[in-house]
């Protein structure tokens, strides 16, 4: 088989996996042995077949699929991938870019400038904000947070990039109760500590209070790094970023938004003022791979001060002569060196959908999770925990006898992930258990829905018989 015909194959495979997508099984029951069985064995010594590997690869990986790309997978906060972004990321694998800079490659540094600017201006951002495209959540807030060491320290005469942190000046970094995990992760790889944090609480629906902020902020001389939320990943629910900033601002302390998908919200109209004055943050981190539902290694980091996001994550070496400054070198912005051209397919999903079309993904999601939390809600048997504000959706499961109810959710989350119909995950909410529904799939339909709330409901029945 040539090289040609081998790529051909490929793309057959491929299509035919995405014709299946609509509606085959989410998920099902998987042995892990089983599948290192098929994959694994020791590794040959001449090699094999490239038609004979992609033949064992496409047969071995099979059953341990999840169609998270589909139209009822609700589980984690993921969306699926436009054809367009797909399509843009296949020749992104083929024309093979490293994107670390300019001279690697004119076309990953243009590409990734033309993105910075659309989503600065789809997202109602200043058009002077630095980004940069980094592989997820994680990474992005990373990057965010480093930057606003690098600023904090600077301010009161310390180089923490040449100096490190011993002996530095103490920052206090205070985040919402309800802070997302990656926030945790990016404080522990920056050596300010996942547990030195002051946590603020949160109303009923996870959005931190402005006035226990306040409270706390009265308490503190250091610098100040505050981290606030858009789109809490339980409820949905975001933190109040008007109130927020003036106690920030009073401090000059560094207000950073980890938007993750919450953040797209300020491309609709209907939804913009849940981010009303987010624009005027230090830093703010948001998914493409979530709403704008692109593929993965697509988190995006934006950052206001430009020369502090730069300083953070300076790179030389001896080998490089760096660019003018009338090109972008996209190194100056992510924690890496070389890596694949992720911009592409940024670019052709928001080039195919335009501002009107990414409000129309977020706004039909919103307006699904509103579809399926009525659905289940007539249902006496079921609670919904939040107020479904955008497309999160938190649903707890009462046995008619009465029992432990956290249990029996648990029990109906299994069945459900069993039945294959959807998959949804659990989570624990204000001390209970519950199932978390996130709607986030630019192809998911209003028959998706309907269909797999019928299967839920299905399967709380068939666990109340057991």
């Amino acid at each position: 088989m040539t090289d040609e015909e081998l790529l051909r194959k490929t793309a057959d495979i491929a299509l035919d996996y995405l014709a299946q997508l609509k509606d085959r099984p989410v998920a099902g029951t998987v042995d892990f042995s089983m599948l290192l069985a098929n994959l694994g064995g020791p590794l040959s010594e001449s090699g094999a077949d490239p038609s004979q590997v992609l033949n064992r690869l496409v047969a071995g990986v099979a059953p341990g699929l999840v169609a998270t790309p589909g139209p009822r997978y609700f589980g984690f906060v993921t969306g699926g991938a436009l054809p367009i972004s797909v399509a843009a990321e296949w020749l992104a694998s083929v024309w093979d870019q490293n994107a670390f800079s300019y001279v690697l490659s004119p076309a990953a540094a243009a590409i990734e400038e033309v993105v910075r600017l659309w989503v600065t201006e789809l997202l109602g951002l200043s058009a002077e904000m630095s980004m940069g495209i980094v592989t997820g959540g994680t990474m992005a807030n990373f990057t965010a947070l480093a930057a606003a060491r690098h600023a904090l320290l600077q301010r009161v005469g310390w180089n923490v990039e040449a100096q490190g942190l011993f002996g530095a000046p103490e920052i206090t970094v205070l985040t919402s109760d309800e802070s997302h995990i990656t926030i945790f992760a990016a404080l522990q790889m920056l050596g300010l500590g996942r547990e030195r944090v002051i946590r603020i609480p949160t109303d009923a629906q996870g959005r931190m209070r402005a006035d226990a902020l306040q409270s706390a902020l009265e308490q503190i001389q250091t610098p100040i790094l505050v981290c606030a939320q858009a789109g809490n990943v339980n409820t949905g629910a975001f933190d109040p970023i008007a109130e927020i900033l003036p106690l920030v601002r009073h401090r000059q302390g560094w207000l950073h938004v980890d938007g993750a998908f919450g953040m797209w919200v300020a491309a609709s109209e209907r939804y913009r003022d849940l981010v009303q004055q987010a624009e005027q943050a230090d830093s703010i981190t948001v998914d493409c791979h979530k709403w704008l539902n692109v593929p993965y290694d697509s988190g995006l980091v934006l950052v206001r001060d430009r020369a502090a996001h730069q300083a953070a994550m300076t790179l030389q070496a001896a080998y490089y002569v760096p660019s003018p400054d009338t090109v972008r070198e996209n190194h100056n912005w992510v924690p890496e060196s070389s890596r694949r051209a992720r911009g592409f397919a940024i670019y052709a999903a928001l080039s195919a959908l335009g501002k009107t079309g990414v409000a129309a993904i977020v706004e039909r999601c919103c307006d699904l999770a509103k579809r399926m939390a009525t659905h289940l809600a007539a249902n006496p048997q079921v609670q919904i925990l939040n107020e479904v504000v955008i497309n999160q959706v938190l649903v707890r499961f009462v046995p008619i006898a009465g029992g432990d109810a956290d249990e029996f959710t648990a029990a109906v989350i299994r069945q459900v992930q069993k039945d294959g119909t959807c998959w949804a995950g659990g989570t624990m909410w204000q001390g209970k258990h519950a199932m978390r529904i996130s709607v986030s799939n630019w192809s998911t339909q209003e028959a998706d829905i309907d269909r797999s709330a019928a299967a839920i409901l299905s399967c709380l029945n068939a666990v109340e018989e057991v």
